[in-house]
């Protein structure tokens, strides 16, 4: 009998805790607010550059590849298709970078993003080159933070953060937990930060060009060696090992 009547309350706590997050989960949600934010401003900027295409958004890409591919265009289904595979090479990178500079993975990958986007925007490349470091440096920001608390974080496009809040909110109107119910907030400030920042880097480009890529490259900088504080200082006190 008392096990039936605790087995309700038992539950219970277990699901604030799945539901709640840590102070570390918290920080890697805003570090992926910001880095969602800054792939929509680099978004936003080679997407005005090229005219059709974009650097973060490969499901978008992917379908210009297949339009273009189903008219036997390879003309103009080369651009995405060497777009899709930057990217690509991109991610792979930020995996390797990662796997090899452990505790400081985290920093060193957002101090090369800083640089390639640097190097974007303020050496005058002419031509593709810049549009080729743009895609390099959103294929490696995916291999910063992969999750905060149980939401995993795309920080390179939002369909997937789109479909966990509808799947969230719903789940809000029949969840006892009160800290369920707010489950969604997650998915719907990573989106609200794409959209933000693809506003910030339309205008910009409008005002600047491509000058405009300082503002996330100094951006970047800044939480790389924010990350890099933080991982010092855990490594002093046996926080980080």
């Amino acid at each position: 009998g008392d096990t039936q009547r605790l087995a309700p309350i038992v539950g219970q706590r277990r699901e604030i805790k799945m539901q709640s997050m840590s102070r570390d989960d918290l920080g890697r949600l805003a570090l992926s607010i910001v880095l969602t934010a800054t792939a929509g401003y680099v978004d936003a900027i080679g997407f005005l550059k090229i005219g059709h295409l974009f650097v973060s958004f490969m499901s978008g890409d992917s379908t210009q590849l297949a339009v273009a591919a189903s008219h036997s265009d390879w003309s103009n289904a080369r651009f995405p298709a060497g777009i899709v595979g930057l990217f690509v090479l991109g991610v792979m990178a930020g995996r390797l970078i990662a796997e090899r500079t452990k505790p400081w993975n985290r920093a060193v990958v957002l101090a090369v993003e800083a640089a390639l986007l640097g190097c974007a925007g303020l050496t005058g490349l002419t031509g593709s080159a810049p549009i080729v470091l743009m895609v390099l440096a959103m294929g490696m920001q995916n291999a910063v933070v992969h999750k905060a608390g149980d939401a995993k974080m795309g920080l390179t496009y939002v369909t997937g953060a789109l479909v966990s809040f509808g799947e969230k909110a719903a789940d809000a109107f029949h969840v006892s937990n009160a800290r369920a119910r707010w489950a969604w907030a997650p998915f719907l400030l990573l989106w609200a930060g794409l959209v933000a920042g693809a506003v910030g880097g339309a205008i910009a480009y409008r005002a600047v060009r491509l000058q405009g890529l300082l503002i996330p490259s100094v951006t970047l900088v800044l939480m790389a060696a924010a990350n890099a504080i933080y991982v010092q200082n855990g490594l002093k006190t046996g926080t980080l090992r």
